[in-house]
């Protein structure tokens, strides 16, 4: 890998590459439905509510990168809770039924509960409250869990590679325990926050070894109040030194836990699911894979990112965001806003993992390549939320 100054935009240039957003002259109202050019709906809004972390998983927020001198986002750039809210509302006003929060750990941010109260008074344009969620490495969800489901949060999804504490230990990169974050899976469930879903990152040859333990543990332990799901290691960013021969199909994470425990195929639960979902023949719960690497999904994706400074990204893949705060914090009323969102999600084509799986992707992952202008880097995970 290379060293920093030479792969990562700093995070206060990222999203700069385009013009700043402007109210479009011909309006886009919000009507509750807003497709792209693809025919794809807005639906999901992910708000990243803090560009920080206190884990340093290599293959999202490596330490050789994310060190003590790595400069963050100044706490003046960050939009407040109003302004989050504010953008959700028109974001709901135009389909979006459901808010997943994320980071970074979205956990540090301070008096996060408040932003979750305000987010609950929020409803669809039928008058339904919108599906509010929250994704958390689980080290500050034992004492938090209580708090968040009074705030309003429905759910929780917890990510978590491994149940080995050694390997575990070693994939976080700042020695945490795995038992805190089982602590705090149990903390969730016993509030309420369920069904929680576990999200375990696979890298072969670093923790492919897990994939049954996991499954084992979560069947015994939880049966159908958790739902594991295997995630392909992703190419995302320009930090985490990414290899496809690093990558764990997951028809083979499905084919090695059907070999112990029989699957049964699983309809969607929802239009646009990322998960494809298996049910044990034995009624012990369900298991999901996301396969963004090798079974591209992006044909049906309804998923908009907000970063924790404004900006609107259409893909995790993307390399450049469409700022928002100037709008929110100039003299444009909500209408004008609303339709500067239609307007750019009307203009959304992106297809990433299609088209990577069109091309083949390059093995040796590395953006340094973009000295000279032969791609844009795309923007970190850590930054917009997975």
């Amino acid at each position: 890998m290379k060293n920093s100054s030479s792969t990562v935009i700093p995070i206060t240039e990222v999203g700069h590459l385009r013009p700043a957003v402007a109210v479009p002259e011909v309006a886009v109202p919000a009507t509750g439905l807003l497709l792209d050019r693809l025919g794809r709906p807005l639906t999901d809004l992910r708000i990243s509510v803090t560009d920080r972390c206190n884990f340093r998983c290599s293959y999202c927020m490596p330490k050789d990168v994310f060190d003590k001198d790595y400069k963050y986002l100044p706490h003046s750039a960050l939009l407040s809770f109003e302004e989050m809210t504010r953008l959700a509302r028109l974001f709901a006003a135009h389909g979006v039924r459901k808010i997943r929060l994320t980071g970074g750990e979205p956990l540090l941010r301070k008096n996060i509960e408040g932003l979750i109260e305000q987010l609950a008074e929020l409803r669809t344009p039928g008058g339904e409250p919108l599906e509010l969620t929250l994704t958390t490495n689980g080290s500050l969800l034992a004492r938090k869990a209580a708090a968040l489901k009074a705030a309003g949060l429905r759910r929780v999804t917890v990510s978590l590679d491994s149940l080995d504490d050694a390997v575990f230990r070693h994939m976080n990169d700042v020695d945490f325990p795995v038992a805190d974050v089982l602590a705090g899976i149990d903390a969730a469930r016993a509030a309420g926050l369920g069904p929680i879903k576990v999200n375990m990152v696979v890298k072969r040859g670093a923790n492919d070894q897990e994939i049954l333990p996991m499954a084992r543990y979560f069947r015994e332990h939880h049966g159908g109040s958790v739902v594991l799901r295997f995630i392909e290691y992703m190419d995302v960013g320009a930090t985490n030194g990414w290899r496809m021969d690093e990558v764990l199909p997951s028809a083979d994470v499905i084919a090695r836990i059907a070999a112990e425990f029989p699957l049964v195929p699983l309809e969607a639960s929802t239009p646009g699911e990322t998960a494809q979902r298996w049910a044990y023949a034995d009624g012990g719960g369900e298991v999901g894979v996301i396969s963004s690497v090798t079974q591209a999904f992006c044909h049906d994706c309804s998923r908009a990112r907000l970063s924790t400074e404004g900006k609107l990204y259409l893909c995790l893949f993307a390399s450049a965001g469409h700022d928002l705060r100037p709008l929110l914090r100039g003299t444009a009323s909500d209408d004008e806003i609303a339709s500067a969102i239609g307007h750019i999600w009307q203009g959304r084509a992106d297809r990433y993992s299609e088209l990577r799986a069109l091309r083949g992707p390059d093995n040796h992952h590395d953006d340094s390549s973009n000295a000279n202008d032969k791609a844009p880097r795309r923007v970190e995970m850590s930054y917009i939320g997975g």
